[in-house]
């Protein structure tokens, strides 16, 4: 399971700690959050394949976090808490959660929850699901390019444009042809709605860095 990236949302700083020590042993890359205020530069920064939640945490609790990161990504969650009683738990799969586990935990049980976990989610793909070229990466799972160390969040139309484009790299895809897989999808896009997605996709490129990554033929379509 190496290379997987788990964001850690705990406030008692020295379980934090524990879990990240304990974790890097198997080889994860583990981040733990510092400013509680706002988590959620930490998940769009750190691009996380699993995040575990506490459930008390300052200022908002971890119920309106996994809520909120819900609204832009599937990202597995797993709670550990404390706060073990029914009605925690199903609170926390009712906001998005995917797991549960109840302090005091045992290591060794943490670290089978979050393989199995991260097995489930991301197995069947083979890999997880990343797009990559001319150094911009695109996380299909959760609509996040990144350049560099910087990244952006994608509309729906967005990401399935971007995505179009980057699979069919150093090639040209044609308005009709975008048009056509977006309509396949239920997407509602017409001539005008592209040109302005594909605007906006170019402006949140450059904003992180990817300066001129479409490339127009004007009246026939776009390659990257």
């Amino acid at each position: 399971m190496t290379g997987y990236k788990i964001l850690v949302v705990e406030d008692d700083e020295a379980i934090a700690q524990t879990e990240k020590e304990h974790l890097e042993k198997w080889d994860y890359h583990v981040h733990c959050v510092e400013n509680f205020r706002n988590i959620l530069p930490d998940v769009e920064n750190f691009q996380p394949d699993l995040i575990l939640m506490d459930v008390k945490l300052p200022f908002y609790n971890g119920f309106y976090w996994c809520a909120e990161i819900r609204r832009f990504s599937k990202i597995p969650i797993v709670f550990v808490s404390s706060a073990d009683d029914d009605m925690n738990i199903v609170m926390a799969m009712d906001m998005g959660g995917d797991d549960f586990i109840s302090k005091p935990f045992a290591l060794p049980v943490l670290t089978a929850k979050i393989n199995a976990m991260l097995r489930r989610s991301y197995s069947f793909k083979g890999q997880v699901n990343i797009l990559e070229h001319k150094n911009l990466r695109l996380n299909l799972s959760d609509g996040v390019a990144m350049y560099e160390d910087t990244s952006v969040s994608l509309t729906r139309n967005e990401l399935k444009i971007l995505q179009l484009l980057m699979e069919n790299a150093g090639e040209m895809v044609t308005r009709d042809t975008i048009m056509m897989q977006l309509w396949e999808s239920e997407s509602f896009i017409d001539d005008n709605t592209l040109t302005v997605n594909v605007a906006r996709i170019r402006k949140k490129l450059k904003d992180i860095g990817a300066y001129d990554y479409i490339i127009t033929k004007k009246g026939i379509g776009y390659l990257v």
